[in-house]
């Protein structure tokens, strides 16, 4: 039965073959008879054995020709479609319902989830910096961009060419209801908690896609504004009934937010960068620094500056300002260098071709940046200044540890350079905005980038990390760690005296803890060396630096800085200098190492106070105190706060500087020790001079820490102490166990060689051939210790392996047969 019906298959088969060839050649029937006719001809008639295989190759000729003219033809077409796309201005439209629909299925499982959690990266950065007056603090809660993706192209799509950029241009239209944006608001009138929920969004205008790099990366933007309506509801506890015209202002202000985002980053001629990295390295960037060299500007004119219709005065605004001054026979001017809120400013040079040839170290904030270059003129006898036109380059972090800077060239076209490492010097031609105004030549180097795991690409300008964020916390969750900042030193700072010095001192804002240093009178360049511990908090939160000079009638600002904390390795110190922003000079250094408080600290504090440990107090002496008394001294002693008991010190008359050299002692239960500076008064109640906190509990146990503690709440005066941990009876910990711990030794290799490859990069940069020898050697010594100290990680691995499991077979072994027998099932 089988056979019958394999059988029966097989000539189905050969039937539906049958019919395809008749379909593909239907001379085929006609070409049969043929045959039999000339069988029976040469079988009765005449023999053609001899002509028919002739016969039959000139036809398989002619048939393997034809295949090969069609072929070429369709070689020939598909080459000058290529051509035609390539060389002519604007490619016809085409429709691209296929790129929707594939949009549509890959949207709900990749796209909304990787870009609902970059746009809310974004947005919530935007809202930390921007309010209405609505709206006292503003936080993001949830974002999902929904199920619905945006069309692209719905009435085609077309390639067009300017000069050698390619540009396709396509429709953008992203109308849905089922988003879920939800901000948790605090209004400021009346002042209450509300929930704002944007519901609907109506996105629509025209793109411009542009390859560059040789379709390394693609830049983007909307040809024009586009049209943006939120749907926004209001309420608290999930409820969303109220709508946005109940509260107005609030709808309108989000919408003029995305609106002034989309302006400033990518529309027309503004452009936004996508990388195409080969690689993807998977890490986070959230600071660099950049190196800005402004080298020089080329065919500045006066006339061409009187014509532009965009000449205004705006950062320094003047009133006799007439177009008669650009006709002058030297032409001054001098650039203004912004990156967020830091700027920093060129000297003047004269002439339409400057030169500068001025360099800057500029701090990033985030994984990319736009560094802007306003030119001014300067007006001889004036202090004020006439904008005349400015330019832009914008950088971006690319996955492959690269950086891309890209910026507008001649005509709306795209100048583009490609970083392929740190330290790679980058220069750009940038033509000034408006007609005719000239170029700016600049040399842009970005020395190192820094990530949020506490990494960062070492260059040879330096090892120092210089990391800041625009970001911060509502939430202060406590991670266990203490971080160190030490102010070390000031350099150029802002001079607000008539006599060239300044009465400096900086303020650290860390969460809600605030702390200052004292002021050094008369200073322009600053040492404080001061020391100031923190709690380190989580979700991103970052130090403000804010730095101020004395004033008779109120202290004035002279700059400020944000110094984001994220990714510190627990025992390295880093060196920061900060740029302080908001003036045009001034720099802070500033060392910042963070601690883990270990679990054993606390078990030795609470063993401490089980064996009767104390905490032993000297107080010493205290110097440059503020002068409570109309004499101009002070009468200070000292008021000792620890838990619920108080001591005190004794009085010294008639001074700023007093010495007490007292002792006291405080049983170790981990309670807070606080000091407190009071002016001695005899009818009158006394008066606060300063206080701090005097940090004991990370103390090593019968060790006697010296410091020099600044006192908080007053302009200035610091107290100097010593404390120790009494703990009897314990025995020291050698040092020598904690200096070759794993942990540390591995540290100290990895330091010695990143410490030896900066030297080595700066004797090759200075041709010293016999310290690049001496280097190589040290090099080479510091890999081999590597390598013993792998091993002996391997070897202590094995062993440590062994030991668990000898210790399970002791387990077991030691465990009686009915239990064991109790526990298998």
């Amino acid at each position: 039965m089988g056979r019958t019906k394999r059988k029966l298959f097989d000539l189905n088969e050969a039937i539906e073959s049958l019919y395809k060839l008749l379909e593909e050649q239907p001379l085929l029937p006609f070409v049969i008879p043929v045959l039999l006719f000339l069988w029976a001809f040469e079988k009765w008639f005449f023999s053609l054995s001899n002509w028919v295989l002739l016969a039959l190759a000139v036809w398989a000729t002619i048939q393997y020709g034809s295949y090969q003219r069609r072929n070429i033809v369709e070689d020939l077409n598909k080459k000058w479609m290529q051509v035609t796309l390539q060389t002519s201005a604007v490619t016809p439209l085409e429709h691209c319902e296929w790129l929707n629909k594939l949009l549509l299925e890959v949207w709900s499982g990749y796209v909304n989830p990787k870009l609902s959690s970059l746009f809310a990266s974004i947005v919530e950065r935007r809202l930390k910096h921007r309010t209405s007056r609505l709206i006292e603090k503003i936080e993001l809660q949830d974002f999902s961009l929904g199920s619905r993706p945006p069309l692209f192209g719905l009435h085609g799509t077309c390639w067009a060419t300017s000069g050698d950029q390619r540009i396709m241009r396509l429709s953008f239209d992203w109308d849905t209801d089922d988003v879920n944006i939800m901000l948790l608001a605090k209004l400021a009138m009346p002042s209450m908690g509300t929930r704002i929920v944007v519901n609907n969004i109506h996105v629509k205008g025209d793109l411009l896609l542009m390859p560059i790099l040789e379709g390394k990366a693609i830049v983007y933007s909307f040809v024009s504004t586009p049209e943006v309506r939120l749907g926004v509801a209001f309420g608290s506890s999930g409820s969303q009934s109220l709508p946005a015209t109940e509260l107005p202002g609030v709808s309108s202000w989000l919408v003029k937010i995305a609106i002034d985002t989309l302006n400033k980053r990518m529309v027309e001629p503004r452009r936004q960068c996508l990388a195409l990295p080969t690689d993807d390295l998977r890490k986070k960037a959230v600071g660099g620094v950049l190196c800005v060299t402004v080298i020089s500007a080329s065919r500045l004119s006066g006339n061409g500056f009187k014509g532009n219709c965009s000449i205004k005065q705006i950062n320094y605004p003047t009133d006799n300002y007439t177009e008669d001054n650009l006709d002058g026979k030297e032409l001054q001017t001098f650039l203004e260098i912004e990156l967020e809120e830091l700027t920093r400013r060129t000297d003047a040079r004269s002439g339409s071709c400057p030169k500068w040839d001025t360099t800057f170290n500029l701090i990033l904030h985030d994984s990319a940046g736009i560094v802007r270059f306003h030119l001014y003129q300067r007006n001889p006898g004036s202090v004020k200044h006439d904008y005349l036109t400015s330019c832009e380059i914008k950088m971006r972090y690319v996955p492959d540890d690269s950086t891309i800077f890209w910026a507008i060239g001649p005509n709306s076209t795209v100048i583009a350079k490609h970083a392929e490492f740190c330290g790679k010097e980058i220069e750009m031609t940038v033509p000034f905005e408006g007609v005719n105004l000239g170029e700016l030549t600049v040399r842009l180097v970005l020395k190192e980038w820094h990530f949020s795991d506490g990494l960062h690409s070492l260059t040879s300008f330096g090892s120092s990390s210089h990391q800041s964020l625009n970001g911060a916390s509502n939430y202060f969750s406590r991670t266990g760690r203490k971080i160190s900042i030490t102010v070390v030193e000031g350099k150029d700072l802002v001079v607000k005296d008539k006599i060239g010095k300044s009465d400096p001192y900086v303020k650290l804002q860390y969460g809600k803890a605030i702390k200052r240093t004292k002021s050094v009178p008369r200073s322009s360049n600053t040492t404080w060396n001061q020391k100031f511990e923190f709690d380190e908090i989580g979700g991103g939160e970052y130090l403000k630096v804010k730095c101020y000079t004395e004033e008779t009638f109120g202290d004035e600002s002279i700059g400020s800085a944000r110094v984001n904390l994220e990714g510190l390795v627990d025992g390295s110190v880093r060196d920061v200098y900060i740029p302080l922003e908001k003036v045009n000079s001034g720099e802070l250094r500033v060392q910042i190492e963070a601690t883990r408080v270990e679990d054993s600290e606390s078990s030795r504090g609470s063993h401490a106070s089980s064996t009767n440990g104390w905490i032993e107090l000297v107080l010493i002496e205290a110097r440059d105190l503020v002068a409570a008394d109309l004499r101009g001294t002070s009468d200070p002693y000292v008021r000792v706060y620890y838990g619920n008991l108080k001591k005190s010190t004794k009085v010294m008359f008639k001074t700023l500087n007093p010495k007490w050299h007292q002792t006291l002692e405080f049983p170790d239960d981990g309670s807070p020790l606080a000091l407190h500076v009071k002016d001695h008064n005899t009818l009158l109640p006394t008066s606060n001079i300063g206080d701090c906190v005097v940090e004991y509990q990370m103390l090593p146990p019968n060790q006697m820490a010296d410091k020099w503690i600044p006192l908080q709440g007053v302009k200035r005066g610091e107290i100097h102490i010593q404390v120790t941990r009494k703990v009897p009876q314990l025995e020291k910990r050698q040092s020598i166990d904690s200096e070759s711990s794993p942990s540390r030794v591995g540290l100290q290799i990895s330091n010695q060689i990143k410490e030896m490859m900066l030297k080595l990069r700066s004797q090759v940069e200075d041709m010293d051939l016999e310290g690049v020898s001496k280097s190589l050697c040290e090099l080479e010594s510091l890999h081999e210790a590597e390598d013993e100290y792998m091993l002996q990680l391997r070897t202590e691995q094995m062993l440590l392996i062994n030991k668990i499991d000898e210790l399970g077979q002791e387990i077991f072994n030691s465990s009686s047969p009915l239990q064991r027998t109790a526990t298998i099932p």
